[in-house]
């Protein structure tokens, strides 16, 4: 009997030494300091200058606030390269591992993560419209588990720039993608400013890539300039629409700078850096415990930047006014 309690003994002993290995352990995601570092996930939706632009000012914003990647958190980024399915694939990733907090990038993005879960926090950026992307209850009141910055563009001062650069102009053409929500609810807003300047409008639109070059061949014989939106599709195909515009020398006004510098004319924009930055900024409550999406208003974009290719307009014979001479920057080779 007493060897029997021996054993029992020895045995507790053991499973308490275990018990205290495994306490100072602990888990193998935390930090030097024992805390458990916090866990970001970035869903983006494709790749091109603005949204990898917001996806960079974002973690800026983090950095600044003392939320540093590698050391008190870990951010997991993810491309889903223009693709649905991989856009749930990594929804679920997220989901599955329980991030803390999650960045959308683009409509699609914030689309997919949200269908996925009413739970975690989860901010967005470039998106023109959260309410009518069915997002959020309103923008003012989001009301849910999202919430974030929005790239609303000054679409009728873009216009009014188109006509500017282009004073000749008598119909306008518009191209985008037929899918992106953002794109549809900006062709109406810009198809009503061109309306309402006597101006005739056009409008194409694709449903990928490929169709670019057709589609916006097929514009510059209807139309004497073309505007268009902040697209993701058109965006990765700037270098292809500059080619089609090229031959006949119709400018193109764009959404937002990184599609001016691929082959736009110009534009009043977006500066996407500064818009993923705002977006982190609002992260920093929520990672303090301070604030939820559902009671945080959508924002918008303090400023705009104006943005002139000048290797465009003197490629395309198109004089640049006195007023917009200091914002002229040269296409790089």
């Amino acid at each position: 009997m007493k060897k029997y309690i021996r054993i029992l003994a020895m045995v507790a002993a053991f499973l308490l030494a275990a018990s205290g290995c495994t306490s100072q352990t602990g888990n193998s995601n935390n930090n030097q300091t024992g805390a458990e570092k916090i866990e970001i996930g970035i869903i983006q939706y494709a790749e091109h200058v603005a949204l990898d632009s917001a996806r960079e000012g974002f973690i800026d914003a983090l950095r600044d606030n003392g939320y540093v990647d590698g050391d008190n958190i870990s951010i997991d980024k993810q491309n889903a390269q223009g693709d649905q399915s991989n856009l749930s694939t990594i929804s679920d990733r997220f989901v599955s591992n329980k991030v803390d907090l999650i960045l959308a990038i683009a409509t699609p993005a914030a689309q997919a993560i949200a269908g996925k879960t009413t739970e975690i926090p989860i901010l967005a950026t470039a998106i023109t419209d959260f309410e009518e992307a069915r997002l959020v209850e309103s923008n003012e009141a989001p009301g849910r588990n999202v919430s974030g910055t929005s790239d609303m563009n000054p679409i009728k001062e873009q216009i009014d720039l188109l006509v500017k650069l282009a004073p000749d102009a008598k119909t306008i053409g518009v191209i985008y993608a037929s899918a992106e929500e953002n794109s549809i609810v900006q062709a109406a807003i810009a198809k009503e400013a061109i309306e309402k300047l006597g101006l005739n409008y056009t409008e194409v639109t694709v449903t990928n890539t490929n169709d670019v070059q057709q589609a916006t061949l097929s514009l510059v014989e209807q139309c004497d300039a073309i505007y268009i939106p902040t697209d993701n599709i058109l965006a990765s195909a700037m270098p292809t629409v500059y080619g089609a515009t090229a031959a006949t020398k119709t400018p193109v006004v764009c959404g937002e700078t990184g599609m001016v510098k691929n082959g736009g004319l110009a534009t009043l924009g977006i500066n996407y850096y500064d818009l993923g930055y705002q977006t982190g900024e609002m992260a920093i409550g929520i990672l303090k415990g301070e604030a939820q999406p559902a009671d945080m208003p959508v924002q918008t974009p303090s400023d705009y930047d104006f943005a002139i290719n000048g290797t465009i307009a003197e490629e395309f014979g198109i004089t640049i006014p006195d007023d917009l001479q200091e914002y002229i920057f040269e296409m790089e080779s």
